[in-house]
């Protein structure tokens, strides 16, 4: 259900065509999909399109409250400024009454505008002149979670959302393959899953392959858990790392799914361990229980505004003392991710799965 705000300030439009905008990383889209639903239920008979780069179709590809998802491909057909402009004219020929940028890029807003979109909602930085409205971009102060600040531009445009939940569509073609993967795993109905997922965009988000396997080892011992390791292509290093040192069975899936495959994996899991990424947000989507483990603490970067955000989740973060975090440059060998152990991410894990072993669950 979706309110109209009492700030006077607002004033709220009836559209027929809306598109939303949003074209960084799969969990930045994932965490925009409350945006999704808050615009249907404000918008029941219009028509609301999502525009995505292609490694994230399908974060929202079977979305049901959405009718057209547009694949803005700036690495392919759509590179560089002809293909911009190609793109702007294929997209005037929508017609959309508005857009709503929830990401600020001068792309993004250059686009919008020349698509001819009469109204263009956005951030007041990076060319924000190009934009019709402007609401106040405060996200490098990390005060709220990246939903809310997604949010807070429907908010700006006279709307107040009540649904925070994440969306995360599964396919058919997805949960049959999985099926059959797990099964020529070994894996049964009844096993206790646990996924891993060692990978992370900088060196700055990877906690060590060996504390994971010590993880593992320890889930393996008291909850005979199965393990499966997921991860990007780009991190099968990590992930292949982890699998040989794990003194136990485990899966290696690294690198073997697309999203939907990720989303169907994780499904099936009784605890999802990650490191601070895109997929963290997957596991909240399907409803899977996740411990996040996270390095940086820059209040932009911080849990505040990345962490996972369900009643059951955990996040593990320790401060290093750093008034500003170097990221892949750091000088203090990430003191933030060596300070968490083990055996904490084994009593989180406990928190999550019981206190009961082999024979108590």
């Amino acid at each position: 259900m979706v309110k109209r705000t009492q700030n006077p300030e607002s004033e709220v439009r009836s559209f027929r065509r809306i598109l939303i905008v949003r074209l960084d990383r799969i969990g930045d889209v994932l965490l925009s999909t409350p945006v999704i639903k808050a615009l249907r239920d404000a918008y029941p008979e219009s028509h609301i399109a999502f525009m995505v780069r292609p490694y994230a179709r399908e974060i929202v590809e079977g979305n049901p409250y959405l009718d057209e998802v547009i694949i803005y491909d700036r690495s392919g057909e759509h590179k560089g400024i002809a293909g911009g402009f190609k793109f702007a004219q294929e997209l005037r020929r929508k017609r959309f009454d508005i857009a709503i940028a929830l990401h600020p890029t001068v792309r993004t807003h250059a686009i919008l505008r020349l698509s001819g979109i009469p109204e263009r909602v956005g951030y007041d930085r990076k060319a924000h002149f190009l934009l019709t409205r402007k609401f106040p971009h405060t996200k490098q102060f990390g005060l709220k979670h990246e939903i809310d600040y997604a949010l807070d531009v429907l908010r700006f445009m006279g709307l107040e959302p009540k649904d925070r939940a994440l969306y995360m569509p599964l396919n058919a073609a997805s949960e049959r393959k999985i099926s059959e993967v797990l099964k020529e795993g070994g894996i049964k109905d009844s096993d206790i899953l646990v996924a891993i997922n060692p990978g992370a965009s900088c060196a700055s988000k990877r906690w060590a392959a060996a504390s994971f396997a010590e993880v593992a080892e320890g889930l393996i011992k008291r909850y005979a858990a199965r393990i499966i390791i997921v991860s990007a292509r780009v991190d099968k290093q990590f992930a292949d790392k982890l699998a040989s040192s794990i003194k136990g069975p485990s899966l290696n899936l690294s690198g073997r799914t697309s999203l939907g495959e990720l989303a169907s994996v994780l499904r099936r899991c009784r605890l999802f361990i990650s490191n601070d990424s895109g997929p963290v947000h997957i596991g909240c989507a399907v409803g899977t229980p996740v411990i996040a483990i996270f390095g940086r603490g820059d209040r932009g970067l911080s849990p505040r505004r990345w962490g996972p955000g369900g009643d059951r989740d955990k996040v593990l973060h320790k401060s290093a003392g750093c008034e500003i975090c170097l990221a892949h440059n750091c000088r203090v060998g990430f003191k933030c991710l060596d300070s968490i152990t083990p055996g904490e991410v084994l009593a989180a894990a406990e928190d999550i799965l019981g206190s009961g072993g082999r024979d108590g669950r």
